[in-house]
């Protein structure tokens, strides 16, 4: 077996992160491609065997691939956490080899073809779980996952990190080492590690979220959070997906993985998100001195992975057809706009959810000079309804738009007035056909309506002040009691026609002229 990682001497500092960075990331990626493969392979295997084996095969496979997504995760949070590379490479020389093998065995009793394909998985299932007592291949592949999640709180400096777990699976992975007599790596360098650096940055951290004008902590009651954090773990409440697929592409200037100029050692990973089957994939990240946001891109071709980081204000948005994001940057030395990347999406909710938080970003962003106006309507969406409201104590004004596209509908609060004017605050996706029971005119200027899940794109802005009665129906308050009934009249083809709705006098929507 080729080794993954070779060292001969650890440099120190600046110089070891930027050494190591390049062979460490590549090193991931090899595996990550490698353990893909076996997985698919693996899948052929299990659909051409008889349904008894398929639940151990099915384990297994699961496993492999979260093998692969952890490692790519923790090659791109490498590049931006760079400086914390020396503390990870020893660890993960510890387990990338014996991976590799592992992988590689998989593979060689799987093209066995003096064996039938159920001789096959047996042999291989039985012969590499006796390798080590106790360990058997299922449980080797969740052994390695655990080690490498373990590995990116390392890298991150997580306050989560857990020597001793880490400490137990090494001693663990060494002795599956030892069974397949793979060389023993190099001893690991404990000074490397200090916790206490962690929980110092961990309250660094804290500290800014209380203080900054912007804010760090969206998920309430969670200390060193980030609102959008939390925007693509909450489920999605529709799937509209695009019939017509676009091509995901960057463009830009690029750097080979592992050459970028080391970046701060201050920065907060906010949001991944992979297209294209994980070809192309984008992180938003914080700086956190400044609070400022930056997009890493990282693109694969031809088998290498090349990588781009710009700041956010330095990109601009816009939807260029119906799946498909465009992200430009203006060029000094060209004098001209150019395209940085083409993001496209299954679904619209992911569309628009990934737009508004690249949009509220880059407004928020201290280094953000202006914004061009066109940039706060999402392209083929069509605007039917709009009005002030107050909202959670803050005026927004609330609007309705309908997707050309997909058909899909969905709510945008945004802020209305002042330096933010336009800045999205939530969205909230409408269920199709929605029912009778789904709003309820409550008062002359008060709305409730079920089965609303806001996403929400800032620390302010706190939705469980709007939930109200034993289903947690949400509250709009508009600030006219015309707009609550052109708003109730857009859902339903005839109006309650009880006290409630009755509309008081009637005054001019302030927000028809925003």
């Amino acid at each position: 077996m080729d080794p993954v990682l070779h060292r001969t001497r650890m440099p120190s500092g600046r110089v070891a992160a930027q050494q190591l960075c390049p062979q460490l990331l590549n090193g991931c990626f090899l595996e990550a491609d490698r353990a893909d493969l076996v997985g698919l392979n693996l899948q052929g295997l299990r659909n051409a065997l008889p349904e008894s084996f398929h639940p151990h095969l099915n384990g297994i496979i699961e496993e492999i691939y979260n093998t692969s997504r952890l490692l790519r995760d923790l090659a791109e949070q490498a590049q931006i956490h760079v400086a914390q590379l020396p503390a990870v490479f020893d660890y993960l020389n510890v387990v990338l080899p014996c991976l590799c093998k592992t992988l590689r065995d998989i593979m060689a009793f799987y093209e066995d073809k003096s064996l039938n394909k159920e001789h096959r998985w047996r042999t291989m299932y039985h012969k590499m779980g006796n390798e080590l007592p106790g360990t058997t291949l299922p449980a080797r592949f969740i052994m390695y996952n655990q080690f490498l999640r373990l590995l990116q709180d390392l890298l991150t400096r997580s306050p989560n990190f857990d020597l001793n777990a880490m400490e137990s699976l090494r001693i663990r992975i060494l002795q599956l080492r030892e069974a397949r007599k793979i060389p023993p790596p190099n001893p690991i360098r404990t000074d490397l590690i200090r916790r206490d650096e962690a929980l110092e940055f961990w309250n660094q951290e804290t500290v800014r979220s209380h203080h900054s004008p912007h804010g760090v902590s969206g998920i309430e009651g969670v200390q060193n959070s980030h609102w959008a954090e939390a925007i693509f773990t909450q489920p999605l409440s529709s799937r509209r997906e695009f019939k017509h697929q676009g091509r995901s592409d960057a463009f830009g200037p690029f750097q080979k993985l592992g050459h970028l100029p080391p970046l701060s050692r201050d920065v907060k990973i906010l949001v991944k998100r992979s297209f294209d089957t994980d070809r192309i994939s984008v992180i938003f990240f914080l700086q956190l001195r400044n609070q400022a946001p930056f997009l890493l891109i990282r693109s694969k071709f031809t088998s290498q992975n090349w990588v781009s980081v710009l700041g956010v204000h330095e990109l601009s948005i816009r939807r260029e057809s119906d799946s498909v994001l465009h992200l430009s940057r203006w060029s000094r030395s060209e004098q001209r706009v150019k395209p940085w990347a083409n993001l496209s999406f299954l679904t619209w909710e992911e569309m628009v959810l990934f737009y508004c938080t690249f949009l509220v970003l880059r407004v928020r962003s201290q280094l953000t000079l202006n914004v061009n106006p066109n940039e706060f309507q999402l392209r083929k969406e069509r605007r039917l309804f709009q009005a002030q409201m107050i909202d959670d104590g803050h005026q927004h004004v609330l609007m309705v738009f309908e997707d050309s596209v997909t058909g899909g509908c969905r709510l945008h609060a945004a802020i209305w007035e002042g330096k933010l004017r336009a800045c999205p605050v939530w969205t909230a996706f409408i269920p199709s056909n929605v029912s009778s029971s789904w709003l309820l005119r409550k008062t002359k200027r008060r709305i409730w309506l079920r089965d609303i899940q806001p996403y929400v794109f800032c620390e302010e802005y706190k939705p469980m002040h709007q939930r109200r009665g034993r289903f947690g129906a949400y509250e709009l308050c508009f600030a006219h009691s015309e707009a609550a009934t052109r708003f109730q009249e857009l859902f339903a083809s005839s109006p309650n026609t009880s006290a409630a709705s009755v509309p008081d006098s009637p005054g001019n929507d302030v927000a028809a002229a925003n």
